[in-house]
């Protein structure tokens, strides 16, 4: 008990378990109890239980031993019961008549319950005073805006993953501090390491999983340099993981991305199995299946990669899942049947389906990359489906599913007996810190679309040693001593973790939830450390966005870019094959062509006069710009503000601020020298080549500055494949920059005259006044209804709006229709009229929602989209309107 208490006595709490409450008395409950006992003991506290004794305390004399419930012989009591009629997963904290020195804790359910009690215990942890800080809870009522909040955890290199698989002290810390942050699921996947078909293996452990857990009866299948000890306590490892997530609350789903004994042409695994054959292949995987399941019966789900790349081969998978998936509904337990999207059929689905199991299917969020919380507008043309029917090890995959390989595709469909859950796959933030609130509590009110269930984030440092690139010690990104995280890389980013599960569970949440932990962590600077994370966590996602140059995280690696020419150059061979041809920085398509434009298209746009809506990379530099000045003026107010300035928190946290602002400087440089160039291009002015080299110096400098403040920090091989684009360090980076920036400066040599060298400067639009319009979306709609879209001008406005509309199906274009104005509402007599059109029953006649936006054209050549992108970068550029539930 603090002083400022007025007793001498040391602080006392009482926590009073409700024992006639059912839900009160469930295991996540218990531990959450026990959790916030331990963490007041930590801070110097007493706790005492109903029973009179200490916690975990035999009594030592007769006092100890009576009763001791009433409120005034503790300083706070706790009283933790069901009973909260909220939907699952909410809780209710109160004060009983206003007492300071009563705190009750209500749930609607066990995982509810125990939420509000570990809201309690990290209050606590996170107080100077923890008894004055339970004493002031006020009253609160919170419930879940995103049914899924999960985390996967990947298992890719014996080396590097092997150390915190078995560490138990890992798990017990890890695990709590998943809940007590309300995540509710968590993934440990096993056979990530590669994809079926595109990479010969060595490194395979867990590939395919089952015999490095089990001894199959009936099948003498084996794995090389695994003993039968090892294999033993792999599975007591995995009934442990599982049991601690169950423990806490957490819905524990199992990862088997990989059914491939081997892995093709070419592989030489290090652990080679053997005794599988064709004939065998898929009864020993249900019968190994069924085993696994019963000797783990934590586990609640599976997640399979049912495609070609998790080793069985298209179109004859079929017969190999109808097998393996009927092992899972032969088990007699509930198992959720998790299918990664990329390639499901409706065959597929029925198989699933035919195991009485509940389905769900796991999409990518921005295909292989973590993107602005909304979703694509429209898919690459390149995702785009085939008519052609296919053939061979990818059939279905790669032509008529190919559109849901990196988003939603057409899996949103009203009612459906489906569950869909986001995947955020580990493509552009993969070492540095990413904490921005605001995009999280974006990613908290979009990630739930259509009726999606949630979203699954691929954590930080995901896939590193991928591939047979692991080293000792390696998953610990840092060289510097100082920094260094002594096996548990984990704890940078539980900032990180926080921001997530709290902001996925309530978008609208109290930031103190969040910076009572900045305070405890970073103290005077909290605020200033809160204010720079956040901006220079935002540039990444926005580029990922913009310059969509690779879908697959392992060619492309914003965070640590491998430069993509300018002109023709280095690297433009690396990114053949999944960007436009040529390779050029300026034909790159964004991951929404319908809100951005490429460089060339842009160029093309200007020289004639002219703009289509979408934002420009002029727009895009200007907001990667703003976001490295906030990052960069709260840094050094935090450096001012902070007592320890040298400690290795703060520094980790300063030097991550300081990159991503700089890539943020690098890439707005980038994309104004990409719109000189090609406005050189298309105009001959050689005054444009030279702005090109102004802007591209600027960023040079930007990307050595980088370098320079990772340098010596990070390791200076950052492995996370063997693709030069997966390894590597940013310093490695700068040499084919100065050279594409070397190859422009000759190209301004050449083309400059005495008048080109004049500043010509591009060609502008006529500046206008983009007028607001309001408008209001319909509500949801029956089935075959007919939906009218209406809005109106803020003043009198004679140029054209054009509505885009399509199901809330990305495998479908936009519809475009030019809207008419009703002069009959014309409001007095202003001139103002309402611009409306119709989206006919048979067209809503669908199982999918609808979502539209709106184009603006002004007569003088300019144009915007509505509602578009707000300055939080978070919100939803579109409008998406649900079927009515009759």
């Amino acid at each position: 008990m603090s002083a400022s208490a007025g007793h001498d006595h040391a602080a006392t709490v009482l926590v009073v378990v409700d024992p006639t409450s059912s839900v009160a008395n469930e295991s996540p409950v218990r531990w959450s109890v026990d959790y916030l006992a331990e963490t007041l003991e930590g801070a110097g506290v007493v706790v005492r239980r109903p029973s009179g004794r200490r916690r975990d305390r035999q009594p030592d004399s007769q006092q100890d031993s009576q009763p001791d419930s009433q409120p005034d012989s503790a300083d706070v009591l706790i009283r933790v019961a069901g009973g909260n009629a909220g939907p699952a997963e909410s809780f209710e904290l109160s004060r009983p008549d206003g007492a300071d020195g009563q705190v009750s804790v209500a749930g609607a359910d066990a995982r509810g319950l125990a939420y509000g009690v570990l809201e309690l215990a990290d209050r606590v942890r996170c107080a100077e005073d923890p008894v004055a800080e339970l004493r002031s809870t006020e009253p609160e009522s919170k419930q879940p805006a995103t049914p899924v909040r999960s985390i996967l955890r990947t298992f890719t290199s014996d080396v590097e993953d092997k150390p915190w698989f078995y560490d138990r002290d890992f798990w017990s810390e890890y695990l709590t501090e998943l809940a007590v942050n309300r995540i509710n699921r968590f993934q440990l996947a096993f056979g990530m390491q590669y994809n079926y078909g595109h990479h010969p293996a060595t490194e395979n452990y867990f590939c395919f999983p089952y015999p490095f857990l089990l001894d199959v009866p009936g099948f003498d299948v084996g794995v090389g340099n695994v003993p039968a000890e090892e294999r033993e306590a792999n599975l007591a490892t995995l009934r442990y993981i599982s049991d601690e997530a169950k423990r806490r609350g957490i819905h524990f789903q199992l990862g088997l991305w990989n059914h491939a004994d081997d892995q093709g042409e070419g592989s030489a695994p290090l652990y080679p199995v053997s005794g599988i054959t064709p004939d065998n292949h898929a009864a020993y995987c249900a019968a190994a299946l069924d085993l696994l399941l019963r000797e783990c019966p934590s586990i609640d789900g599976l997640t399979m990669r049912v495609h070609y790349e998790g080793g069985i081969p298209e179109p004859d998978h079929e017969a190999f899942w109808q097998t393996v998936m009927g092992a899972v509904a032969a088990v007699g337990r509930p198992i959720e049947i998790d299918m990664h999207a990329k390639g499901v059929d409706e065959a597929l689905l029925d198989i699933a389906r035919g195991t009485g199991c509940r389905v769900v299917v796991s999409a990518k969020y921005w295909a292989e990359h973590q993107g602005l919380p909304y979703h694509q507008t429209t898919i690459r043309e390149r995702e785009r489906a085939t008519k052609e029917p296919g053939t061979g090890l990818m059939a279905i995959t790669a032509h008529q599913r190919r559109f849901t390989r990196y988003g939603y595709g057409d899996f949103l469909r009203e009612g459906s007996d489906v569950g869909l859950l986001f995947r955020i796959w580990p493509g552009t933030q993969k070492v540095l810190l990413w904490a921005d609130p605001v995009l999280a509590a974006g990613y908290g009110r979009l990630g739930t679309i259509g009726g999606a269930l949630g979203i699954e984030w691929c954590e930080p440092l995901s896939f590193k040693g991928r591939k047979n690139t692991g080293e000792p010690n390696g998953r610990d990104p840092y060289a510097d001593p100082a920094l260094r995280l002594d096996g548990q890389d984990w704890r940078k980013y539980r900032y990180s973790y926080r921001l997530w599960g709290r902001l996925l569970y309530d978008p609208d949440a109290d930031p103190e939830q969040w910076r009572r932990f900045l305070r405890a962590e970073f103290g005077d600077a909290a605020e200033a450390v809160e204010n720079a994370l956040a901006p220079a966590s935002r540039v990444l996602p926005l580029v990922t966005v913009v310059h969509g140059i690779g879908a697959s995280n392992n060619g492309y690696w914003p965070e640590m870019y491998l430069n993509m020419p300018i002109a023709g150059g280095p690297n433009a061979d690396h990114y053949r094959g999944d960007t436009a041809s040529p390779p050029t920085f300026g034909g790159v398509s964004s991951f929404d062509p319908s809100m951005f434009y490429r460089v060339d298209e842009y160029a093309e746009d200007v020289v004639a006069g002219r703009r289509d809506g979408r934002y420009s990379p002029m727009e895009v530099a200007d907001w990667l710009d703003r976001l490295a000045e906030e990052a960069e003026q709260n840094l050094a107010v935090a450096r001012d503000k902070s007592a320890r300035a040298d400690d290795p928190e703060f520094r980790r946290v300063a030097i991550d601020v300081a990159a991503q602002a700089g890539l943020g400087r690098f890439f707005a440089g980038k994309f104004r020298a990409g719109v000189a160039y090609a406005l050189h291009e298309r105009t001959g002015d050689a005054s444009h080549l030279g702005e090109a080299v102004a802007a591209y110096r600027a960023a040079r400098d930007a990307w050595a500055g980088v370098a320079e403040v990772t340098t010596g920090a990070y390791r200076p091989d950052l492995t996370f494949g063997d693709l030069r684009s997966e390894h590597g360090h940013w310093a490695d980076r700068l040499p084919a920059i100065e050279e594409d920036l070397a190859d422009l400066e000759r190209r301004f040599g050449q083309a400059r005259t005495a008048e080109a060298a004049a500043e010509q400067g591009p060609p502008l639009l006529p500046a206008v006044e983009r007028i607001r319009f309001d408008h209001t979306p319909p509500p949801p709609f029956a089935r075959g209804e007919e939906v009218r879209i209406e809005l109106t001008p803020s003043a009198a406005f004679d140029g054209t709006v054009v509505c885009h509309y399509r199901h809330l199906n990305q495998g479908e274009d936009f519809r475009t229709v030019d809207m008419s104005v009703d002069t009959n509402a014309d409001r007095g007599g202003d001139g103002i009229g309402t611009y409306g059109t119709s989206v006919g029953g048979n067209y809503t006649d669908s199982d999918h929602a609808l979502v539209y936006y709106f184009t603006v054209h002004h007569p003088a050549g300019d144009a915007w989209i509505l509602p578009g992108l707000d300055q939080t970068l978070a919100n939803q550029p579109y409008h998406v309107i649900r079927q009515r539930q009759e």
